[in-house]
């Protein structure tokens, strides 16, 4: 559903002049207001604070009836407190999905997109504005994928085919910059924005479509892994007294860390060159991989108490 908003927002950004997106805009949240006036609290935090009435009628909207529901375990309740870090079931989940979502961001996704249409100007494409619907439509077909097999073939082994397509896919980006950098004196931005070297047209148009493949290669892969797999992890391995303020701390380290990256980016290609910049995504997306073979375990089809009893070491 995320992604398809965001193709959704693409498709409209490519028919509507930007001070329209800007309205438009303006719906989704309008009506989320509207609808959260009538939307009760979750039946398990109505619970930890004691209100089991208001609990069972929020059962009753959600559910239609109060069936099939059961209470929280006892210490369900408990409130998050440093000295928890001690133990292996928290720190160790802690540690996993605060490293997932910086290696998310670490791939190097938003610099990715933040180029495409340049990419696909280069490549000639006829109409580079479509590049944006187009990433987007990548995005939700291999998102979809993703959601149909996970079940089936499991967390850490779409981590580990998604992190390897992207190692792949960066290295062959950073390559179509290192062949189409020009002389010494060229800053990173000339690279990006413009004429990247004297090489005929035709050479340089076709170096551009290794770009555009490699870019549509890196989201596909992206899509199928580390793009939803972080977020779903993080709603399985922690236990629930500890969820709010992990799940808290780990969103705040996917927001950092993009805030980051976002910001220095520009100023790492111009250290690094534009190739070195997306070799070293290439790197991280190497680290990933490591760090979800021998850190990740596997949570599908296993409960949270199995889940816990595994970081416990038991």
């Amino acid at each position: 559903m995320v992604v398809v908003g965001i193709l959704l927002a693409y498709l409209a950004g490519w028919v509507l002049e930007w001070r329209w997106l800007a309205v438009l805009g303006c719906a989704p949240p309008s009506l989320m207001l509207l609808f959260m006036c009538v939307m009760p609290e979750t039946p398990r935090f109505l619970l930890t604070q004691h209100r089991r009435q208001e609990a069972m009628a929020a059962l009753r909207f959600l559910w239609g009836s109060e069936q099939g529901w059961e209470d929280p375990p006892i210490g369900a309740e408990q409130s998050f407190r440093l000295a928890l870090l001690r133990q292996p079931a928290i720190y160790k989940p802690f540690i996993i999905g605060v490293s997932l979502m910086a290696f998310q961001q670490l791939s190097g996704v938003n610099a990715i997109m933040f180029y495409a249409e340049t990419i696909f100007e280069e490549a000639k494409f006829k109409d580079s504005s479509l590049a944006s619907v187009v990433v987007g439509v990548i995005q939700v077909l291999f998102t979809a994928v993703a959601a149909l097999i996970m079940d089936r073939a499991g967390r850490r082994l779409l981590l580990v085919l998604s992190g390897v397509v992207m190692v792949f896919s960066t290295s062959a980006f950073g390559t179509y910059f290192k062949l189409t950098q020009g002389g010494p004196g060229n800053s990173s931005h000339v690279a990006l924005s413009g004429p990247v070297s004297m090489e005929p047209v035709d050479a340089s148009v076709g170096l551009a479509w290794l770009a555009v493949g490699s870019m549509c290669l890196f989201i596909a892969g992206f899509a199928v892994g580390w793009g939803p797999i972080p977020w779903l992890l993080m709603s399985e391995i922690f236990p629930l007294h500890v969820k709010g303020v992990a799940t808290g701390v780990c969103v705040l380290t996917n927001w950092l860390m993009a805030f980051l990256v976002t910001k220095e980016f520009s100023s790492l290609m111009e250290v690094l060159r534009p190739y070195g910049a997306f070799w070293l995504a290439s790197a991280f997306c190497i680290f990933s991989v490591l760090f979800t073979l021998f850190c990740v375990p596997e949570t599908k089809g296993k409960t949270l108490e199995q889940i816990t009893a595994h970081f416990e070491g038991r």
